[in-house]
């Protein structure tokens, strides 16, 4: 494989919300139909005998009461509309608890998601090529294999029930209607449920399976870190001359700037902080210019140049270097020590003091 083709990275969180956005999610449908068949059984065993008594009574009612031998219109009418409104009372709640079920299994697996994209009609699913090509994948043969293993075992699981049962299913010809209906209600029950929850384990593993395989597909080469970082953050060398730029365009502010500066503090060396103060413009003296290294050799070579007087003051070059930026007035911590030193450099050029008091 060429290099960076392994997938080795784990995925990033904007990898797994570009995937999420795609509609390539951990899911298992078998999972969700297992639970929805589970708790349909349930609601079932719940609401079950209210509904064979209501359709008990309703074939008693339409076998013999007086809608059977009553053909006319209005009493068809009727007979249809309390029938239809009957069934809907009855069926309601297992209706409304499959659809809650299967919403709750749909959002416990990936949570609320609306994707509108995937209404759009996608030519390449109705391409037959495109359609043989995944019909013969290894993944759809791996779901076929699944898909006979369960049934297999799910038949089994049936067959097991069935003959735990065979000897009162062979003796049911002596049990009157009603107790063969009941045999007949207890067997269905018993069987959905073993389906059900063989159905319900084999999903659990399903999901764990798909977690599994989904977190693989998103895993990154090395070339998908790189182009992922240089679309979050920009084509590193665009940034690197964008940076390149900015520290030309302040150095150019910095050499119009020092020549106005009333003071350079330096450390001696490896720091130079230029300090400019006009109390009828400025409430407090201002940082023009600061640098460490050649930055600061600059910065004392234009102010000896155009005059400007240059003192080491270790501790308040240092400070002054860590807190204060270009631009920003010096903070009060420091407002003593440098109206002490502006003091001082206006006394040595003779000039008078401005007002810098605390």
């Amino acid at each position: 494989m060429a290099e960076g083709g392994d997938k080795k990275h784990e995925a990033t969180p904007y990898r797994r919300q570009k995937a999420r956005e795609e509609g390539q999610l951990a899911r298992s449908q078998d999972l969700g139909s297992a639970v929805v068949l589970l708790g349909a059984i349930g609601t079932l065993m719940t609401w079950g005998p209210g509904i064979l008594e209501f359709l008990a009574g309703f074939m008693v009612r339409s076998l013999t009461g007086h809608d059977f031998w009553d053909n006319s219109t209005d009493r068809s009418v009727a007979w249809v509309a309390g029938t239809f409104w009957g069934c809907l009372m009855v069926l309601l709640p297992l209706f409304m608890a499959a659809m809650a079920i299967a919403w709750l299994a749909s959002w416990v697996q990936i949570g609320f998601l609306f994707l509108p994209g995937k209404l759009q009609l996608n030519w390449s699913h109705v391409n037959p090529l495109s359609g043989l090509q995944r019909i013969f994948s290894i993944r759809n043969v791996t779901r076929v294999a699944f898909g006979i293993a369960k049934i297999m075992l799910v038949a089994a699981v049936a067959s097991i029930g069935l003959w735990g049962r065979w000897g009162i299913i062979m003796n049911s010809s002596s049990l009157d209607a009603g107790e063969v209906g009941q045999l007949v209600w207890t067997t269905t029950i018993d069987m959905c449920f073993r389906t059900a929850l063989v159905l319900l384990i084999l999903a659990v593993f399903d999901y764990g399976f798909q977690r599994w395989r989904h977190e693989e597909d998103l895993k990154m080469t090395d070339e998908e870190v790189r182009e992922e970082m240089k679309m979050m953050n920009g084509d590193p060398q665009i940034a690197a001359r964008r940076k390149a730029v900015h520290r030309q365009l302040l150095a150019n502010r910095m050499v119009s700037s020092i020549p106005k500066a009333d003071v350079v503090i330096t450390n001696p060396t490896e720091l130079a902080i230029a300090i400019q103060f006009d109390p009828k413009t400025m409430p407090a003296p201002v940082v023009v210019a600061k640098g460490s290294g050649s930055v600061a050799a600059r910065i004392r070579k234009i102010a000896l140049e155009h005059g400007v007087p240059v003192l080491e003051r270790k501790p308040l070059a240092q400070a002054l270097f860590k807190s204060v930026e270009v631009g920003q007035i010096i903070p009060l911590e420091q407002y003593n020590a440098v109206a002490e030193v502006l003091r001082y450099v206006y006394q040595l050029q003779g000039k008078k003091l401005p007002d810098v008091a605390a």
